[in-house]
């Protein structure tokens, strides 16, 4: 306002002393508001920046790039829109996208150091493995001591087989941190597959020294021991991988096969178990698991792991035939008859595949066909004793697998890969998941005013809250609705998210006698679109009107909330200011609606996201003794007793969730049973 009134008193001195004429007085208006426009313009593409790096914050990728879309359209010359949509392109695979967006913004700017990491790892992910070598010697031109740039382009250097630079650039690893162990396993595998085993065992001892937590270091001393088929010894050490890194499928895979070499069939069964659980398509895990099933008496099952391979690799010869032998045994004698065409078709002289496709047609009563292979095996033997056994062409050597032996006959072999390859950990800060930069929660979400219908497995459950009608009979661009908040958007709900912020907009910008509900309405939209600035503005003008509306209180506390849990790297005096403000709305909205368990619900939830724990269980308590069949509190509450230790009471809460349809609550009860 101190602008406008010094504008003002201008243009009427100016006026005064007839200084201008009616064009420049014309001009000098135009100037002004074009200057207002300016600065509106400027605090909605500000607006848009901090929505989508929320967005991307909560793993929104996808509206978080609707944003950065809307920012570069208006502002391409701005380099953060760019940098942060091949963020979003890089956590939804998109490599050569995030490389696109990044070098533009390079382009923009090319002096931050972060710009040629995301490149670099963006460039690594497609294998172009010399693109971030430059990309790290820029960085590291800007930044020289950065260590995950050093380690980065010698890991890079590996890749691209420049064994000698690589070497030179781990020593000054070395030499800069000498408690830095991924140099010394870095050269501990540059010395393997310079196939000096000495020295490389040297590097990995050098490497537990200063480490002896390193689950990749313990993983590589057991990929050794297996290479020279030291059982025990390789089951010992892939042990103590999993123990200090127990996420990783393929030290699970790798376990079970030395399990298997000494006869612990119970124990690797339970690794392949493991290595599915924690990634589902690990073609290895489904073949043995499927071998292992086929040689305990498992048949059906073992049929689904065969699916399952096939699935993933319709062709592969030695899966087919495996299932053949099973549906065989199992009865399916025209369903094995198929499989075992396909593997005779690509083998003519597999003389096995011929005795048992020739015994299926037999128990079928089609004798003909059975003498038809019989003769055919009878004639490949005489051929053989002659010499005049046909040999297997080039092509037909190379059409084979690679994690398979070539011979068919050793189809009930487990199969290993061909080569051991160590995937480098790179080191930066968008390797890992965004969330993963926060503290890790599995809670379940906050539910409150939404614009999207509650649903999970129990249809015939539906939050309701008497205010939230009241509202609606006053909206007519909107309909409110209680349901969780969801921070991945589908592409119609982000669409309609847009749709009703704007139809309100237009609305509260055009209508004289405002009902002061739709901006309760275009809050809950902006809170959506986690544009909380906007949000917490509307709601303010909502309460304004409305001070007991408990609505408004809860809507407001939850904003409040959700900013806080972006918030996490506050100063602690912005974090404590939160913090009350939150609970103080909180209170207000519970003192307000007594009979709300969803209130209550969610100040449980915020509570326990920070670590108070016993004051949550009591909020989740009194929701539970509203609303029984409220799922997400006894789910929350139950990880609230596995965080303070209480497995029983954490266990007879999830089971209730599952029970109520929050089905992934069985899944958090049997690994932490396995713990």
């Amino acid at each position: 306002m101190k602008n406008k009134e010094r504008m003002g008193i201008i243009i009427r001195r100016m006026m005064q002393s007839n200084v201008f004429s009616r064009l420049s007085f014309a001009f000098l208006i135009f100037f002004s508001f074009f200057c207002s426009t300016k600065v509106q313009a400027q605090y909605n593409v500000d607006r848009l920046i901090t929505s989508g790096r929320v967005a991307v914050y909560y793993e929104d990728y996808i509206l978080g790039i609707q944003y950065f879309n809307q920012v570069i359209a208006l502002k391409p010359y701005l380099y953060e829109p760019w940098q942060m949509r091949a963020i979003a392109k890089y956590h939804l695979d998109d490599f050569r996208g995030a490389e696109a967006d990044v070098s533009e913004a390079i382009n923009l700017n090319p002096y931050i150091t972060s710009l040629y990491d995301l490149r670099g790892i963006s460039r690594i992910r497609i294998g172009d493995y010399e693109g971030a070598i430059a990309d790290y010697d820029k960085a590291l031109s800007i930044d020289p001591t950065n260590q995950n740039f050093w380690y980065n382009r010698a890991a890079c250097r590996m890749e691209t087989k420049d064994y000698e630079r690589a070497h030179l650039e781990l020593d000054t690893i070395i030499t800069k941190w000498k408690k830095y162990a991924s140099p010394y396993l870095l050269k501990c595998e540059a010395y393997l597959q310079q196939k000096d085993t000495l020295k490389g065992m040297e590097w990995l001892g050098n490497a537990l020294e200063v480490d002896p937590y390193n689950a990749e270091a313990w993983r590589l001393r057991g990929a050794i021991c297996m290479s020279r088929n030291e059982w025990k010894e390789a089951d010992e050490y892939l042990s103590k991988a999993i123990h200090l890194k127990p996420k990783k499928a393929g030290n699970y895979v790798n376990r079970a096969v030395a399990r298997l070499r000494l006869n612990n069939l119970r124990g690797a069964m339970s690794d392949y178990n493991l290595a599915l659980e924690l990634e589902p398509n690990n073609f290895l895990a489904h073949y043995n698991r499927g071998l292992l099933r086929q040689q305990v008496g498992d048949d059906n099952n073992a049929i689904e792991d065969f699916n399952y391979v096939l699935a993933l690799e319709p062709n592969n010869m030695m899966a087919l035939f495996n299932r053949a032998t099973l549906l065989d045994r199992t009865g399916d004698l025209k369903a094995a008859i198929a499989d075992y065409t396909k593997v005779i078709d690509e083998f003519p002289n597999f003389w096995t595949g011929l005795h048992y496709r020739a015994a299926c047609y037999r128990r079928l009563g089609m004798t003909g066909k059975a003498e038809q292979d019989e003769f055919r095996i009878l004639k490949a033997q005489n051929d053989k004793h002659l010499g005049k056994q046909p040999r297997w062409s080039r092509k037909k050597l190379e059409a084979m697998r690679k994690k398979s032996e070539i011979d068919p006959s050793k189809y009930d072999q487990i199969v290993v890969e061909d080569e051991q390859t160590d995937e480098h950990e790179y080191k930066s800060e968008y390797r890992g998941k965004v969330q993963n930069h926060r503290v890790e929660s599995r809670y379940q979400p906050y539910i409150c005013l939404s614009l999207f219908d509650y649903s999970n497995a129990m249809t015939n459950y539906h939050p309701f809250v008497t205010d939230v009608e009241m509202a609606n009979k006053q909206l007519a661009n909107a309909r409110l609705t209680v349901s969780t908040v969801s921070t991945q958007l589908t592409n119609e709900e982000i669409k309609k998210q847009f749709d009703v912020t704007d139809a309100l907009t237009t609305v509260i910008s055009t209508t004289t006698q405002l009902a002061p509900v739709n901006y309760l309405a275009r809050s809950v939209a902006y809170c959506i679109g986690q544009n909380y600035g906007d949000a917490l503005k509307d709601v303010d003008a909502y309460l304004a009107e409305n001070p007991n509306s408990a609505l408004g209180w809860w809507h407001r506390a939850v904003c409040n909330a959700r900013q806080a849990d972006y918030e996490t790297g506050a100063e602690p005096q912005t974090a404590q200011l939160r913090l009350k403000s939150v609970n103080a709305d909180f209170e207000k909205a519970e003192a307000l609606d007594k009979d709300n368990a969803y209130i209550l619900y969610c100040h449980g939830t915020f509570l326990a996201h920070r670590q108070d724990y016993d004051k949550a269980i009591q909020y989740f308590t009194r929701a539970i003794a509203l609303d029984d069949r409220l799922a997400e509190a006894y789910f929350n509450r139950g990880m609230v007793y596995y965080y303070k230790g209480d497995k029983l009471k954490g266990n007879a809460d999830l089971s209730k969730a599952g029970e109520l349809g929050l089905y992934s609550a069985y899944s958090i009860i049997k690994s932490n049973s396995k713990k």
